[in-house]
């Protein structure tokens, strides 16, 4: 036998030796998860002290585009019941290019169809926070209605008096961009119920 031979059987049997290790190593990784307590066994056999290990939550159903009253072309949809917000271009596939919650102020739109009216890249809202990409649509009996988002993240009720009227709808800071790339003065909002 040369020493091509011995070689090459050598490096088989080394290949053979660490895929077996790998695949047992594997299986035991595999056993001693499943063997490990839920999260919340663990908790009530340790007793108050224990502290949980944190599981991800599911993610949030993001809510159909209503068809009634949605309007059509490109569009921005607002509804006042379920505190959402759909970017809608029927150029693109899916129509539906962004879809979030938000958090409305203290007086909501009436139903109907608006052209974005006015912008502004930053400034103070009426909670006094830092805000973001103004996005204004309506004025309705003294009440400015628009998008924002506040530059500290906060995504609460804009205003901190339960009194004001308020029609700052606030969205969070990555859904504030979306909004304001897609929606430039003129574009339509839709307000449904």
């Amino acid at each position: 036998m040369g020493p091509g031979v011995v070689v090459t059987g050598l490096t088989l049997g080394a290949l053979a030796v660490v895929s077996l290790l790998a695949f047992q190593a594997n299986g035991a990784q595999d056993r001693a998860v499943a063997a490990s307590p839920s999260t919340s066994a663990a908790a009530s056999s340790s007793g108050p002290a224990a502290t949980a290990t944190p599981t991800a939550s599911p993610t949030p159903t993001v809510p159909a585009l209503p068809t009634t009253g949605a309007g059509t072309g490109l569009r921005v949809v607002y509804s006042v019941g379920g505190h959402y917000v759909w970017l809608v271009d029927p150029k693109k596939t899916p129509q539906v290019v962004a879809a979030f919650p938000v958090t409305p102020g203290t007086v909501e739109p009436a139903p109907g169809s608006y052209p974005v009216y006015s912008r502004t890249p930053t400034t103070t809202g009426t909670d006094g926070r830092q805000i973001e990409h103004v996005v204004r649509f309506a004025q309705q009996n003294g009440v400015v209605f628009g998008f924002s988002a506040a530059v500290d993240g906060a995504t609460g009720t804009p205003t901190t008096d339960p009194k004001a009227k308020t029609g700052g709808i606030r969205s969070g800071r990555q859904e504030g961009q979306l909004l304001w790339d897609f929606a430039p003065n003129g574009t339509k909002v839709v307000v449904i119920a």
